[in-house]
This record gives structure tokens, C-alpha cells and sequence, in this order.
């Protein structure tokens, strides 16, 4: 016996004998042989198993085990291109560790109120777990690139004393006798780290107290933040681009058998390159209005639906830059050329799915800041730090946010975004 065997490396062990600790995940035969599908977390094998090999009580209580009880079935594994997974294992011993109650989530179709209600169980499906096994290779090529951009990873707050995002989606709490909030993003404090490191990100939970109940939306997500100091609003873009066409190759690479399950066509991400298509706020209004949806310049950010219809123009990710200052963030820089609108971006992603990556070039000089504060109508207190930025050698620089969650509801297909989290936090949902 060698170390502890996974399914996922069974190549590894051709022809040996190695010992399967994992669940039950379905079952057919009868008579004389049983074909039991085992999982261990990291794949499904067929493990064979014939009744002169065991005695009576055993097989029949193989026969009847509820699925999803727990086991360790011991045998020879060997390469078999009919199998699922092209090995299976001929069982030679077998301990059931604990009989399971009758599974709740069965091959019908179930609701999804039920299914949510039973998510804790729900991520052992197929579908659920491939989704995580592609979230863990997104969050590892994230790493993995910024690194090798030569960032250096800097954690943001949770815990803050005043509103990025503005004011209205706040989740409050008491804090030694004064007001804080949970964090919207961790951008402002990478603003600093970027002043002192030059390349840096953070990653981790925001939190966002929309009273949404759309497809796009969740109160709690992990978000990605880099900021550079000396970046514009083009070096932003193109960090972006080169970040995103990363992630889906390593995902191409890595989870090849995930994608399958979830049935997802990977030729619009195979055939991704960059450059991304580019197209001004304004130019978005003419193009929505030219196709019989009425948008009015300036009324606010596109919605959902206008995301929509702008990210089926093209296969690809469509970059949609400079939008009025009316309706985006007091740190974000007037454009020179235009000051009604600002130096911003948005990345949709093709094939409806809406934004993926919203950023800017930030406010580096200390009259707008004081200015952008006025107007928005936010208390300086809070904020002296932030505009000390502006202060002690303040220089042009910008970043970007990129939710985890709406980047896999993408690239996983998914019809929601609470498929994309373990345990999403919805308007009306705090448990499992």
C-alpha cells in the first residue's frame, strides 16, 4: 500500500491494491455482482463487487445501503476505458463505517427553494461539486498570476468607519460604542498599500446590504482588488484582460472533467483573445436606442438588462468605458477631456452574464477629492486618512474589482449566482 489513495490520482496506482474511503454515490446489479459508485471527494470509481467474495450478510446489506452512507471498500484497481473515470476496482474487502438515513436529494427534480434549504447536501451532487472544484482553480490562478505580475498581496479591513460604495448598502454594527460597517470593498486601504508597495491586491469577503433579488446579486462575496500606483485608466484595462484570459486557460487546463459534467460548450472560452472589444458609456446609449430599448444619457449605470443586451454584441468580454460622473463613486478621476464623464471601466461578460470587472482610474489630487466628497455628500472625518493620500506624494494610479461569484456564474454557465458560492448569503437566506 502506498500513501493514502485519492481517486483523482488512480493513474498512479494501476494494478495495485489500495483502500477507497468515501461515500456511496449510486448503485446497480443485482443477482450474483453489485457495481457500487464510490466518491472520495475528489472523483467517482466503479467498484465491482461479486457475491462469492463476501458473505450473505454483507452483499445484502451492500444491496440495500442508502445511498451517500459512508465506506471503505479495499481491492485491485485497474484501467478500463468502459468505466466511468477509465478505472475501476474489483473489491476484495469492504466495511460500511455508517449507514446513512434515506437521502433527501434524489435523481427527480427538486425545487430550488428545497435544494438551497438543503445545500449543505446539495454540494455533494455533481454539478454543485464541479462548481467548487472550478472556483478552487480561479482563486489559486488569481494568486498565481498576481504573483507572477510581481504584486504583493496586502489584506483590506472587514471592519470600516464610513462607506466606499455609498451609503444606502451598508450592513451596520456597534463597535466599542461607535458605528461600523461591514466592508463593501477593500479598495480604499489598497489605494495606501499601493502608495508604499507599489503593485499590490487584496482578496477576501464584502458585503453589500442591496435589497436585490436578482440573478447577479448576493449580500456576501469574495472579491478581488488590485491597485498600481502610476497606472491609468488603459494599464487598468489591460491588467484586467491579461487576468481574466489567465484564469480561463488554467481552468481549460485543469478542470477539463468539471466542465463536462456541467455540460459547458467551451469554444466562446477557447476562443477568447484579447484585446477585448472597447465601447464608450455613450456609444452603449446609441446602440441600446438604435435597437428599440429607450436609455436615456446620464439616467445612471446600465441595469441589468442593458448589460445583457451590450454583452451579446460580441463573443467576447466588451470593455464599456467612461460613464457620467453622476453615477459612479466620488474616488473615480473626471475625465480631462470630459469632466461629465470619469475614467472608469466595466468588463461584461459574452453571453449575457452582465459585469465581471468594474474599475477606474482613481482621484490623485486633493481639491477634486475634497471636491468629489462635497458633492456625494460624505463626512470628511472619517475619510482624513484617505485624503492624506493626496497629500504626501500623491501620483495618478488605478485599480479594479472582480467578484469571484459573477466570474463563475460565466465561465461555469450558470443560470444563478448562488450556484457559485458554497453557502450563499441571499436577501432572505441565512442558513445552512
Amino acid at each position: 500500500m502506498k500513501d493514502r489513495f485519492y481517486i483523482e490520482n488512480a493513474a498512479e496506482f494501476d494494478g495495485e491494491i489500495v483502500e477507497i474511503k468515501g461515500w456511496l454515490y449510486n448503485r446497480r446489479g443485482s443477482g450474483k455482482i453489485l457495481f457500487l459508485m464510490v466518491r472520495d471527494g475528489t472523483g467517482i470509481i466503479q467498484c465491482i463487487v461479486e457475491k462469492k467474495e463476501f458473505d450473505e450478510e454483507t452483499f445484502e446489506n451492500l444491496k440495500n445501503l442508502n445511498y451517500e452512507s459512508s465506506l471503505t471498500v479495499k481491492g485491485k484497481l485497474r484501467a478500463d476505458v468502459r468505466a466511468p473515470g477509465g478505472f475501476e476496482l474489483n473489491a476484495e474487502e469492504i466495511k460500511i463505517v455508517h449507514v446513512s438515513e434515506p437521502y433527501p436529494i434524489t435523481p427527480k427534480e427538486h425545487g430550488t427553494g428545497f435544494l438551497m434549504d438543503h445545500r449543505h447536501l446539495w454540494l455533494r451532487s455533481s454539478k454543485q461539486h464541479a462548481i467548487i472544484r472550478i472556483r478552487n482553480t480561479v482563486i489559486k490562478a488569481w494568486r498565481d498570476f498576481f504573483e507572477e505580475e510581481g504584486f504583493t498581496m496586502v489584506d483590506a479591513p472587514i471592519f470600516t468607519g464610513t462607506s466606499v460604495e455609498g451609503t444606502t448598502t451598508l450592513f451596520e454594527t456597534e463597535y466599542f460604542g461607535q458605528k461600523a460597517y461591514l466592508s463593501q470593498s477593500g479598495q480604499l486601504h489598497m489605494e495606501a498599500a499601493a502608495m508604499a508597495f507599489g503593485k499590490v491586491y487584496c482578496f477576501g469577503p464584502t458585503f453589500r446590504a442591496e435589497k436585490s433579488k436578482t440573478r447577479r446579486h448576493v449580500t456576501e462575496f469574495w472579491m478581488l482588488e488590485p491597485e498600481v500606483a502610476y497606472y491609468e485608466l488603459d494599464d487598468a484595462i489591460a491588467l484586467a484582460e491579461r487576468m481574466i484570459m489567465f484564469s480561463i486557460h488554467r481552468v481549460l487546463e485543469k478542470n477539463k472533467k468539471e466542465l463536462e459534467v456541467l455540460e459547458r460548450d467551451t469554444k466562446i472560452l477557447e476562443n477568447i483573445k484579447i484585446p477585448f472589444p472597447r465601447m464608450s458609456y455613450t456609444e452603449g446609449v446609441e446602440y441600446l436606442n438604435s435597437h428599440d430599448f429607450p436609455f436615456e444619457w446620464g439616467s445612471g449605470d446600465f441595469g441589468g438588462d442593458e448589460e445583457t443586451i451590450l454583452g451579446q454584441i460580441h463573443e467576447q468580454p466588451l470593455v464599456i468605458h467612461r460613464y457620467p460622473s453622476k453615477a459612479r463613486a466620488f474616488y473615480m478621476k473626471p475625465d480631462p477631456e470630459n469632466p461629465e464623464v470619469v475614467l472608469n471601466f466595466d468588463i461584461l461578460a459574452p453571453e449575457g452574464y452582465g459585469e465581471i470587472v468594474g474599475g477606474s482610474q482613481r482621484v490623485d489630487d486633493l481639491k477634486t477629492l475634497l471636491d468629489k466628497l462635497e458633492e456625494h455628500k460624505l463626512p470628511r472625518e472619517p475619510l482624513e486618512w484617505y485624503i492624506d493620500l493626496r497629500k504626501y506624494g500623491s501620483v495618478p494610479h488605478a485599480g479594479y474589482g472582480v467578484g469571484l461569484s459573477r466570474f463563475l456564474t460565466w465561465i461555469c454557465k450558470r443560470s444563478h449566482i448562488r450556484e457559485a458560492l458554497p453557502f450563499p448569503r441571499l436577501m432572505h437566506r441565512l442558513h445552512p
